[in-house]
């Protein structure tokens, strides 16, 4: 390929642009807006890769089994590997065992990796590992002792093999030319430190490409942009920017380059045969609403609306705060549990009571009932004291555990409801804040869901059942077992996780044995919530339902789209401080992007509610969906 000089790339595609840089061996980034067709320029790259360089290996890295097979369908290559990043990740560390084990024996040991600790040994000896049968394995659950990691220790270890042996990265150059990572802003820091610092310990050439938008970051813990790393000097990232949009109508791309803080402003598609195209070539105008009431009667705005949303596949309502559905969903118990324990809210009290008198008494083997009785004067305020009345049992529980744990532990709605990156393919999600109770839970619902639906092989890989069938009498077990568990009936939270453990379907792991530790009481209280209850909360997250979370529908788009603009007690998001372009920046810079990805949604019609806007928040909605749009019911 001809080289061209760096500044007259610009004038080139942005197809043309990544292949000029691709011929100068610079590694690159694409960043395109939502509905711009990232995905399509990528399957492009990777043809002309593969037909340019036939000798050369190209390997395409993305977050869901979906988004793989999506892919492998665009381009069927033997020199083409796609996968998800943790299994690209292991595939290249799994064969290097010696070095492996002292990295992991290494990490157990540094007492700032507190996501690696193997709770029976003090200081693990360099010969810890060495009588494993199997080596280090990487499976759907941890029990490290085993030296079984799991999906969250794997970046941790990865990171520091390659940054330990360079001759790691030299191996994996040699081995792929050329790397891809689709959705880059949700890539771990761990994942760019690897290849784009570690990687240089190596003095052999390969070109990285990233593919997203950073206006789309939505997940805590990943790396958001690029931009410390972008620049046309050698090593850096050269930015190509693709600014067409291929979903939205033309008054959703007004509001969306309204919103964008980045530079990059959307534009029409060339393409007549676009999905935002009339027939007569025209781009489709679309409808935008902003709505607001006194009273907050969400009815009352569908009823305006006039759309079917019953129809969840063509039509969603986005909320932030699930407890605006939590009855409809039918997940008012599990919400109760991780959002309105009085008893848990009564021990913070005396927590904080404690920090601000600095008080420097031993508490640590009383217990919580103990505590209560030394601190006879801090009483419950009267919405503790009606949930303790109301429970008196569950008190009395609570009454014997010990201080120091009860103190400790921590619960929250994400705990319950976070659902960042979750797909029924992906059932460990980076940046989730769920704890490890729900987290097991979304595994043995994720078996379900997988045999349910005959896919049957997903299935075997994520029960790791395949290793216990060598008869045809194995599989009609296996069948019995998982069959048991679809028709669940009437059985309790605990009955499930015990036969699902019991029957190979999921293993019960060292994270899930340390919340029983742990977290002593709520595992109590959710152990005997109705597990039916749990597949409705399931099917709410994962988009089966006509409503469903803002952070849920990244990625997806629908002719109608209801955004429900309520913080819902989060203090990371702030509406009413985005409109006024006020308040911690984090917080609306976090906010911003959010509301970008829910109004990037819409193929057709999408609206806007918020509940008693001020003055100032209508001033601005008058600015970016024009005064005609605004609606007062």
């Amino acid at each position: 390929m001809a080289e061209v000089v760096e500044g007259n790339i610009q004038a080139l595609d942005e197809f043309q642009q990544i292949m000029e840089h691709i011929g100068n061996g610079n590694n690159f980034i694409l960043s395109g807006g939502a509905g711009s067709g990232k995905t399509y320029t990528l399957v492009q790259v990777i043809k002309k890769c593969i037909e340019d360089f036939p000798t050369s290996k190209v390997a395409c890295m993305t977050y869901t089994n979906a988004a793989v097979k999506e892919i492998e369908e665009r381009v069927n290559h033997k020199n083409l590997n796609v996968t998800t990043i943790h299994d690209f990740l292991w595939d290249n560390i799994k064969h290097f065992q010696k070095e492996l084990k002292q990295s992991l024996i290494a990490l157990a040991n540094d007492e700032l990796i507190t996501r690696i600790n193997i709770s029976t040994v003090t200081n693990v000896p360099n010969d810890f590992f060495d009588e494993l049968e199997k080596g280090i394995q990487y499976k759907e659950y941890l029990r490290l002792q085993e030296g079984i990691i799991s999906h969250d220790e794997l970046l941790i270890l990865a990171n520091h093999l390659f940054k330990t042996y360079p001759k790691l990265s030299s191996i994996l150059k040699d081995r792929f030319k050329f790397i891809f990572v689709d959705e880059y802003q949700d890539t771990d820091k761990l994942v760019i430190e690897i290849f784009l610092e570690h990687f240089k310990l190596s003095e052999k050439k390969n070109v990285f490409g990233f593919f997203g938008d950073s206006m789309q970051c939505i997940y805590d813990n990943t790396i958001g942009d690029l931009d410390s790393y972008k620049g046309t000097e050698d090593e850096k990232v050269r930015e190509v920017k693709k600014e067409q949009n291929r979903r939205n109508p033309k008054l959703v791309i007004d509001l969306a380059n309204r919103l964008r803080t980045d530079g990059l402003t959307q534009t029409m598609s060339g393409d007549k045969k676009a999905p935002n195209m009339n027939e007569d070539g025209t781009l489709k105008v679309g409808d935008i609403k902003f709505i607001y009431s006194n009273n907050g009667d969400i009815d009352a705005v569908k009823e305006y609306l006039s759309w079917d949303f019953e129809d969840s596949k063509n039509t969603k309502e986005l909320n932030l705060t699930h407890s605006l559905i939590a009855d409809k969903a039918g997940i008012r118990n599990l919400m109760n549990i991780y959002n309105n324990d009085g008893i848990i809210n009564y021990k913070n009290r005396i927590r904080r009571h404690i920090k601000d008198n600095d008080i420097m008494e031993d508490f640590s083997a009383m217990t919580f009932g103990q505590v209560i009785d030394y601190f006879d004067g801090v009483n419950p305020t009267p919405r503790m004291q009606e949930f303790i009345d109301a429970n008196p049992e569950l008190y009395e529980e609570a009454r014997h555990q010990n201080w120091d744990i009860f103190s400790k532990m921590y619960v929250d709605k994400d705990q319950l409801l976070d659902d960042k990156k979750q797909s029924e393919d992906d059932d460990n999600k980076k940046g989730s804040k769920r704890d490890a109770l729900i987290r097991h839970l979304f595994k043995i619902e994720t078996n379900i869901f997988l045999y349910s639906s005959k896919r049957y092989n997903e299935f075997l890989r994520a029960t790791d059942y395949r290793f216990n069938i060598k008869r045809i009498e194995d599989k009609k077990v296996l069948k019995t077992n998982i069959e048991s568990l679809i028709n669940v009936g009437e059985k309790t939270i605990e009955e499930v996780i015990t036969e699902a453990n019991e029957n190979g379907i999921c293993i019960i792991d060292d994270k899930l044995e340390r919340f029983r530790t742990d977290k002593e009481y709520i595992f109590n209280r959710v152990k005997s919530v109705k597990y039916k209850e749990f597949q409705k909360l399931y099917f709410y997250l994962e988009g089966y339902t006509p409503f469903s979370t803002q952070h849920k529908t990244k990625g997806a788009e629908f002719d109608n789209v209801l955004v429900i603009l309520d913080n819902g007690g989060w203090r990371s998001y702030n509406f009413q401080n985005l409109f006024l372009e006020t308040g911690t920046a984090s917080v609306l810079e976090r906010t911003q992007k959010l509301f970008y990805v829910c109004c990037t949604r819409s193929k057709e019609r999408l609206a806007i509610y918020f509940k008693s806007p001020s003055e100032g928040v209508l001033s601005k909605a008058t600015e970016w969906f024009g005064e005609g749009n605004i609606v007062a019911l």
